[in-house]
């Protein structure tokens, strides 16, 4: 159950990234920015939840960190479009 909701917060942690990053030009220093700000709040939730730092929750926090910034903009893709 912590994994789950740790993945949850993690996806919703990275939704205003990623729709920063979708109005970024492609490797500026905001584009790198919008992509590892999140990082050390992802570091704080295996902290809090003593996941540790095994491979098994690697898969899972590596989609839901993707999944996020990539929802992010898709969202601000909709809201720009006509």
């Amino acid at each position: 159950m912590e994994l789950a909701l740790a993945v949850f917060l993690i996806f919703l942690i990275n939704l205003p990234f990623g729709y920063w990053r979708a109005h970024t030009r492609r490797f500026s220093w905001q584009w790198y920015l919008a992509i590892h700000l999140p990082i050390p709040f992802v570091i704080l939730l295996r902290v809090y939840y003593e996941f540790g730092w095994g491979w098994k929750t690697y898969l899972f926090f590596v989609v839901a960190f993707f999944l996020g910034q990539l929802t992010g903009k898709l969202l601000r893709r909709i809201k720009r479009a006509p």
